[in-house]
């Protein structure tokens, strides 16, 4: 950039100059000396920067750069990329004066006498921080569908699997089929109506009770305080409610007239952490030799297997019914998905 050299209009086209870079509020304009001390410093300085111009003139540029861009020398490698190539790019984090940091876009360029001397730098930048979030923002979103996607259809994938597998026809296989996505979908349901951040444990045992047409039974006893959880652990819940209440319903409690399913739960602290108790009891149910073989096939492994990836958990067959107990370390249970952990950057 040079400075116009006629000596007769030099004073308005200063001032001319002058106004048009104090009107650029959304820019901060900034010149420099060839040691990188600050000449002249505009009102979008002040307003992206946050420091009076009469606090900045004859101080080092540097003082807006990271201590860590300072240590590497970034901004002597900006002012040498103006000299060699006439300017230099500045997409990187910078510091206001209050501490904070924020994204800047812009760049440094050689600042020219009419002789074409260079004089000094001018550096011009653009406070992008929203732009940037946003941007950050869309990728995590496009990391985090691919990634549900491709859970989604691994978990559908070994459903229709050991659906076949353990089918007795193909008619038998098609309605379990059906009653499993169904819940799986469901469950997906309830974590997209909260963003796909939580599901409680209460929601998931009345979303399994509906998909088994008994939502609202008496027979279905649940009670606990308000636990939320994480997605990957209320997916793996949901399936595992929907299997207990399924075979409750053709085997076990739920297969005869007295029979009742109470499902507890509640917080203890265990090995130094805050863990979730979870009992699901069987009472009234017909005899434990009436059990059908099922209760060993897809669902079975289904359930122990779901709940052992974030904690403990085993089965057992009571003469009083079926039981299961599992204990979850509430961190792993309540871990978010990187979407939802998303922090916007200080500003």
């Amino acid at each position: 950039m040079k400075i116009a050299g006629d000596t007769g209009t030099i004073s308005s086209r200063e001032r001319f100059l002058e106004a048009i870079v104090q009107s650029a509020i959304d820019y901060a304009i900034i010149s420099m000396d060839l040691d990188g001390l600050v000449t002249s410093w505009n009102e979008g300085a002040v307003k992206i920067l946050g420091w009076e111009a009469e606090d900045m003139i004859g101080k080092p540029a540097t003082v807006f750069f990271t201590q860590e861009d300072r240590e590497n020398g970034v901004p002597q490698k900006e002012m040498t990329a103006a000299l060699n190539r006439g300017r230099g790019n500045d997409e990187r984090w910078h510091l206001r004066a209050d501490g904070t940091m924020f994204w800047a876009s812009g760049e440094m360029m050689a600042l020219r006498a009419p002789d074409d001397k260079i004089i000094g730098f001018i550096k011009i930048l653009r406070d992008r921080t929203g732009e940037r979030e946003r941007a950050e923002r869309e990728r995590l979103l496009m990391y985090e569908l691919a990634h549900r996607m491709k859970n989604t259809l691994s978990v559908v994938q070994a459903i229709v699997t050991q659906s076949l597998r353990n089918a007795v026809s193909l008619d038998d296989a098609s309605d379990k089929l059906q009653l499993r996505i169904a819940a799986y979908a469901k469950a997906h349901e309830i974590l997209l109506q909260r963003d796909w951040v939580s599901a409680t444990l209460a929601d998931l045992v009345t979303a399994a009770s509906m998909n088994i047409g008994m939502e609202g039974n008496s027979r279905i006893r649940a009670d606990g305080p308000d636990v939320r959880l994480g997605p990957q652990a209320a997916l793996s819940f949901a399936m595992v409610f929907y299997e207990l209440l399924t075979n409750a319903s053709k085997y076990g409690a739920l297969s005869n007239e007295e029979g009742c399913v109470e499902i507890s739960w509640d917080l203890e602290h265990r090995d130094g952490m805050e863990t979730l108790i979870v009992c699901w009891r069987e009472i009234n149910g017909p005899p434990i030799v009436n059990f059908e073989p099922d209760r060993k096939g897809f669902g079975s492994r289904l359930i122990v297997s779901s709940l052992q990836a974030f904690g403990e958990a085993s089965v057992s067959y009571r003469q009083e019914g079926f039981v299961l107990l599992a204990a979850l370390p509430l961190a792993r249970i309540q871990l978010q998905s990187d979407l939802s952990a998303i922090e916007p950057a200080p500003r």
